[in-house]
């Protein structure tokens, strides 16, 4: 199986670079990426920023619509949201493409994103009459 995120160290950088094609969708695989590789931020000493950049034509484009209709597999989205926003070290989500739903929950979850002038965020779940299921309710108007 490929290694859907990557953890590179760039000087006093994390960069944590998620590559799950064609969308990176935020499937538990990617999830548990995510969470180790904020985790071995947090832990390396040397490390005074995070950087989270997703490879392909856009940021998390949201759930894995794999996994609808069956059971939760942790590490759920909420946990590893807290652990990005609960990061110590200043994190930045850079956004191009889309960041929908999950997507942007994780982006708010950083403590500052930059986006390209061509991205798009959203929440569409709510047309749908859902609410976001990772804080985003929350984070959106802080």
């Amino acid at each position: 199986m490929p290694e859907l995120v990557r953890l590179q160290r760039r000087d006093e950088i994390a960069l944590i670079i998620a590559d799950n094609p064609p969308v990176n969708a935020l499937g538990q695989a990617l999830r548990q990426g995510l969470l180790q590789a904020f985790q071995a931020a947090e832990a390396d000493s040397r490390v005074r920023a995070v950087v989270l950049v997703c490879e392909g034509s856009t940021f998390f484009a949201g759930a894995d619509i794999k996994e609808f209709g069956k059971p939760p597999v942790a590490p759920s989205l909420p946990e590893v949201i807290d652990v990005i926003e609960g990061c110590s070290k200043p994190s930045v989500a850079v956004i191009h493409g889309t960041a929908l739903g999950g997507g942007l929950e994780v982006a708010l979850g950083c403590h500052y994103r930059i986006a390209r002038a061509d991205a798009r965020v959203g929440l569409p779940e709510v047309k749908l009459g859902l609410l976001p299921g990772a804080g985003g309710t929350q984070r959106l108007p802080r």
